[in-house]
């Protein structure tokens, strides 16, 4: 019996995955198609071997293989097409951020360390934008301002604006690794970032801070947008870690 090429494709992922052993079984799983998809051994788009065939060769219960790829077809890193199979969907560098992302959520709790990691890069990012960012990025950033005042009472569309706004000096950065990682990070803390602004007096201080970091930015002034920016991460941090605290 001859195997077609999609057959030994399989048969080659599964061996180089090896068996899992004992503990958080989904999360081992995770884990070791995460080391090998980012290997550079597998090429975007191949088709992975089916559920089945990845259960036997990893030593797990199907269940467990289904659940990992669940958990890696919601972070975009692979793709289902029903009646097809499930494929790898990116390239290698692609991948990175989200294997990131998929590697903190795996672990212990890492809370307050995110916030001060997100603390120290926006702080850092937003000292690039002041040399980098573009006269459009700034009118776009003077929109969103705009957004958060006229929702103060509507705090949901409030932090959308203010995503928003953080993300144009992300990118006014001119980083692009470190736009990713930031953007790793909210996501991970996008729960507590949420919850973060409770009242109409939370939204209109936060809009104020924003406000001073914006004209520091116009001023094109290294030192102003630093101060500012780190000026706003400490009440914002306290307040995230204030709903983050009252969960726990």
């Amino acid at each position: 019996m001859s195997l077609n090429s999609s057959d030994l494709s399989a048969a080659k992922i599964s061996e180089a995955l090896g068996t899992v052993g004992q503990g958080s079984v989904v999360t081992e799983v995770a884990e070791r198609l995460l080391a090998y998809f980012t290997s550079g051994d597998i090429a975007p788009g191949t088709r992975l071997p089916a559920e089945r065939q990845l259960s036997a060769s990893l030593g797990v219960g199907r269940s467990a293989v289904r659940e990992a790829l669940a958990a890696l077809e919601i972070l975009g890193i692979v793709v289902v097409r029903p009646g097809s199979g499930t494929y790898l969907r990116d390239g290698i560098s692609e991948l990175l951020p989200r294997t990131l992302s998929w590697g903190m959520m795996l672990g212990a709790p890492r809370t307050r360390e995110l916030v001060e990691l997100r603390s120290g890069m926006e702080v850092q990012a937003a000292q690039l934008a002041a040399e980098r960012i573009t006269d459009e990025a700034l009118e776009r950033m003077q929109g969103n301002l705009d957004a958060m005042a006229a929702n103060l009472n509507n705090l949901a569309a409030f932090v959308e604006a203010d995503a928003a706004f953080h993300r144009e000096i992300a990118g006014g950065s001119g980083n692009q690794v470190l736009q990713e990682l930031l953007q790793s990070i909210r996501s991970l803390l996008r729960i507590w970032v949420d919850r973060a602004l409770t009242d109409e007096g939370h939204a209109a201080a936060a809009l104020k801070e924003h406000t001073k970091i914006h004209a520091a930015l116009v001023a094109r002034d290294p030192a102003a947008v630093a101060a500012t920016m780190r000026s706003h991460m400490e009440t914002a941090s306290r307040r995230l870690l204030i709903g983050f605290d009252a969960s726990q």
